[in-house]
């Protein structure tokens, strides 16, 4: 199969080396193939009595340091594992997962790639996975790498 545009996702923890050098391979083996990173930031929630607001609607400046020390990471992250991508972006949502499947949905990705970590107990009821929560949402392959217990990073 020929993918166009691949979609490397990434929390830029040290174990996220392993899934871009997945992506880095499914990349290399493509002709002519848009390859993009995504890095989601949490948006910071404000609570107004039963309202829940995204605080980046409200001003803008406050997740401008966040972001900023998350595009600096990412620059290293993409010099470390020596990936040559097409669009690099550091995106702020409520859930990492509306944050790719709304990226995917606007860039015609056609395979996005992301890791998951293993989580068992108490963790996986209440934090989930990111990949199992965009699996039915995404219009396109995903590749799902399987990594250890989250880092602490």
């Amino acid at each position: 199969m020929s993918y166009k545009h691949i979609l490397l996702v990434t929390d830029l923890r040290s174990d996220a080396d392993v899934v871009a050098q997945k992506a880095k391979i499914i990349h290399s083996r493509q002709t002519n193939a848009q390859f993009s990173v995504l890095h989601i930031i949490k948006d910071t929630v404000v609570g107004f009595g039963y309202e829940m607001v995204p605080a980046a609607s409200l001003y803008d400046e406050i997740d401008d340091e966040r972001r900023e020390s998350a595009k600096s990471d990412l620059v290293k992250f993409l010099e470390r594992n020596g990936l040559d991508c097409n669009s690099q972006e550091v995106t702020t949502a409520i859930s990492n997962s509306e944050g790719i499947i709304n990226y995917c949905d606007k860039h015609d990705v056609d395979l996005v790639v992301i890791g998951r970590h293993e989580r068992h107990g108490i963790s996986a009821w209440i934090n989930g996975a990111t990949a199992d929560c965009i699996l039915p949402n995404v219009p396109c392959d995903v590749l799902v790498v399987k990594l250890d217990k989250p880092v602490k990073d």
